[in-house]
Order: structure tokens, then sequence, then C-alpha cells
């Protein structure tokens, strides 16, 4: 089995169990965010205790990609302090936008090296970006009312 098809594998075992999904009660922030290219959409709520990710839920329709990244960012994010969350984002953002550049770091992406193959496709990282972008724009909103 070579590396593309094994990024497909774990991609494709994200989209079919997604961990994280479905929204849950308590959360300090709640956006919705779509991609008006292909008409992904997703609903995303964070919850957020002593400055760590507690926990992300959503609820997202759309693409294989784009629904299996965020299973990935519940992954990433949940249990982390915000700052490293944060970092994480940026990791995976890079990687993304990297149009199959960028060496990506296996210890901080864990999962989420499986899409640099979707880099190569501009029209795909939009997709893969959609549920990080959300996770971005909530955890911002959380953190700006808690303060």
């Amino acid at each position: 089995m070579n590396l593309d098809s094994l990024y497909q594998e774990i991609i494709l075992d994200h989209y079919k169990r997604p961990h994280g999904a479905g929204l849950r009660d308590p959360f300090e922030a709640e956006v919705h965010h779509v991609n008006p290219t292909c008409g992904d959409e997703i609903t995303l709520r964070v919850h957020l205790e002593a400055g760590t990710v507690s926990d992300v839920s959503y609820a997202a329709e759309g693409c294989s990609i784009s629904q299996a990244s965020a299973s990935v960012l519940n992954d990433l994010v949940v249990g982390k302090p915000v700052t490293e969350a944060l970092q994480v984002l940026d990791s995976f953002q890079a990687l993304m936008q990297g149009k199959g550049q960028v060496e990506a770091d296996e210890e901080v992406l864990e999962d989420g090296i499986a899409f640099a193959g979707v880099a190569q496709f501009p029209a795909r990282v939009k997709c893969a970006l959609l549920s990080w972008m959300a996770f971005k724009d909530a955890t911002t909103r959380a953190v700006e009312e808690s303060a």
C-alpha cells in the first residue's frame, strides 16, 4: 500500500466514523460556516474550560474531505490549551496552503497529514479548511466573551 492509498484510507475512515460529530451542550460559542464554492456546511460549537478546549462538537454536511477534516480537528484540539490548539490549526493551515510543498509534522498533525495530497487541489483546500476556520472563529468568540 502506497502513502496516497494510506492517506485516502485515513480520510475515508474519519468520514465513515466521525469523531465528535453531533452538537452538544455546554458550549461558549457556536458558528455556522459555508463553503460557497461547493456547498459544504458546518455548524460548530466550542466548549472551553480553564483555557483548555474541553469539547468541539459539530453538525456537518458536505464532501468526505470536509467531514473527515472536522473529525480530525476534534481529535487534534480537544484536551489542548487554546494556544496550543490554535498552533495546531496554524500547522494544518500551512499544510493546506502549501500546494503540496510543505512537509507536515506528523507529531503535531497526526491523522491530519493525510490531507497533504488535498493541498495539491486548490478547490479541495477550502473543503479541508472549512471546519478549521469555523473552529478558529468559534474559539476567538468564546475567548473574547470569557475575557
